[in-house]
């Protein structure tokens, strides 16, 4: 082994370390990348892979993956041409009816987002919307409580795949659909904070279609020796801009046909 691979493998292990140490004493920190011009997306990746050893070490469970910057407004915003994935464990689940955990999180903004549940296995590479969509058992509205372990939300894009999309805990809505009932692209959402409807968007700013995330997911991850597993949830993206979630609040996603999910500031 290189000595170059050494030193990546350690420093993904530190970053790893670094953004966990920050995730459980709920303090904000600057970018890593700003810091070490080392931070690849490679070494990123590696980082977000031992974290999620980690997670497992102590108990926590895989039960999908989340994607981040399917927005092209966003891509344009942060200079990327491409979104990014990341995990989900049982332990980021947030059951209906509780409130935002503000006592693990440092600064939580919400976004709605369509997620699948997958029915079949699903692994790249090659995988074209078409294939993924056939593989998903039924979809959902949902609501992502994002929580970025950098201050201010200013990152780098290898810094937010390190610290695992910016993970925090997600909700699902009570409504399923088959994916045959409705068109994603035109699944129209309207965010409302406080009873104030602050942003609107449909399924077509998912990369056009949800179904390209899942797909870009399943490539992606492929690439990485990882197969999507039945049963898994798939975060397929903001479809707006995140709001923050303030003490007392009430954040709720309408969805067109898939309900509405909830959620109280905590």
């Amino acid at each position: 082994m290189s000595n170059s691979n050494t030193d990546a493998q350690w420093n993904a292990a530190r970053v790893a370390d670094t953004l966990l140490t920050a995730e459980r004493s709920r303090t904000a920190r600057t970018s890593i990348a700003h810091e070490w011009p080392g931070l690849t997306l490679d070494v990123a990746y590696a980082a977000q892979d031992i974290a999620l050893a980690d997670r497992r070490s102590r108990g926590e469970v895989v039960t999908g993956i989340k994607l981040g910057l399917t927005s092209r407004a966003k891509q344009k915003q942060m200079g990327v041409d491409e979104p990014s994935v990341a995990w989900l464990t049982d332990a980021m689940a947030l059951p209906a009816g509780l409130p935002v955990p503000r006592e693990r999180l440092i600064h939580p903004r919400a976004e709605p987002e369509i997620a699948f549940v997958l029915g079949r296995p699903l692994s790249g590479p090659g995988v074209t919307a078409a294939q993924a969509l056939a593989a998903v058992d039924h979809v959902m509205g949902a609501i992502e409580i994002i929580d970025s372990r950098y201050s201010g939300f200013k990152f780098t894009l290898a810094d937010a795949v390190a610290d695992n999309n910016s993970s925090g805990v997600y909700l699902t809505g009570p409504i399923t659909r088959n994916v045959s009932e409705i068109d994603l692209s035109l699944e129209a959402c309207l965010l409302e904070v406080d009873g104030d409807i602050v942003d609107s968007a449909t399924g077509s700013a998912v990369l056009g279609h949800p179904a390209e995330a899942l797909a870009f997911a399943a490539n992606t991850f492929g690439a990485r020796g990882v197969t999507l597993e039945p049963g898994w949830v798939v975060l397929t993206g903001g479809m707006t801009d995140a709001v923050a979630v303030e003490p007392g609040s009430r954040v709720a996603a309408h969805f067109t046909s898939l309900g509405s999910v909830t959620v109280a500031g905590g």
